[in-house]
């Protein structure tokens, strides 16, 4: 218990502040935001070549640093000297092959406002929303004119894996040429429905709930019931064209809107996708009983 005294405490602090320089309040959150600022830099330029063949010659660079590493720590001069003289032409050689991703980066940094200067993201999600959205409205009205049956289910807050991991997995960009082939009769994957979930194609093909409700039209044909029961088993949003009639609905929240053209479907998921609303006021534009 002695060495919790607090003589000791203030040795070990004293030790402290001399080996890393810090003598007060003032040199520790000056510490803390450089190593946040280094850190949030390296993310980002992480996250600006992840998805580009620099991120596999970063990997072999690191491959590389640790070789020399090694064969400094079990002596293995040849290795070693080869290795140290290639990190003379290094800096040289990181300028040319990362050329794209450098223009790249001063490009965005140019371009972007100083709230976000470090944002190396080409699009922001309200932006891939809403592409998603048009992309769907152009399937959607170009099926309804050749009465091609579709069903695509927008995920939401309440996640739906288990619908998800029903179909066959495709994790692709929402593109209303990929939708039409998809529902196009007689291929492999138009049989049950389509569910994108972070602006993404998760899967196709996928097997929905059936409402329960013994009150609908009998008009209404499996897509819709389906439409509606996954509605009512979340809050993900459901759009429907029917095979028979060409007609396009929209399912939210156990509620069905039949009938809509292309631009009343897009201002029903713009506001259900992209403004912030109360749930009281969804319910109450959308939630209308399917007859």
């Amino acid at each position: 218990m002695d060495f919790l005294n607090s003589s000791h405490i203030q040795d070990i602090l004293n030790y402290i502040g001399n080996y890393t320089s810090i003598e007060g309040p003032l040199d520790i959150f000056k510490a803390l935001l450089d190593i946040s600022i280094v850190s949030y830099v390296i993310y980002k330029l992480i996250m600006l070549v992840r998805d580009t063949r620099a991120w596999q010659l970063i990997k072999g660079i690191l491959v590389l640093l640790v070789a020399a590493l090694l064969s400094k720590v079990f002596e293995l001069r040849t290795i070693y000297f080869i290795l140290e003289k290639t990190y003379s032409l290094l800096a040289f050689a990181l300028v040319v092959i990362f050329q794209p991703e450098l223009r790249r980066g001063l490009e965005q940094i140019g371009r972007s406002k100083f709230r976000d200067f470090f944002s190396f993201d080409e699009e922001s999600t309200s932006i891939q929303t809403t592409a998603m959205i048009e992309e769907i409205v152009k399937a959607v009205a170009s099926m309804s004119r050749t009465f091609t049956g579709a069903l695509v289910v927008i995920e939401k807050e309440t996640k739906i894996g288990e619908i998800i991991n029903t179909g066959t997995q495709l994790e692709s960009n929402v593109s209303s040429e990929l939708l039409i082939n998809i529902f196009t009769p007689n291929t492999p994957l138009h049989d049950g429905a389509v569910v994108v979930r972070a602006n993404k194609i998760k899967a196709a093909a996928c097997f929905l709930p059936l409402t329960d409700n013994t009150n609908l039209s009998k008009e209404l044909g499996t897509r819709h019931r389906a439409a509606l029961g996954i509605t009512e088993a979340s809050d993900a949003i459901a759009v429907v064209v029917s095979e028979e009639t060409g007609k396009i609905s929209f399912a939210l929240n156990g509620g069905l809107t039949r009938n809509l053209t292309p631009d009343t479907l897009r201002k029903a998921l713009n506001k259900n996708l992209l403004e912030k609303e109360t749930p009281n006021k969804k319910l109450s534009l959308w939630k209308v009983k399917a007859r």
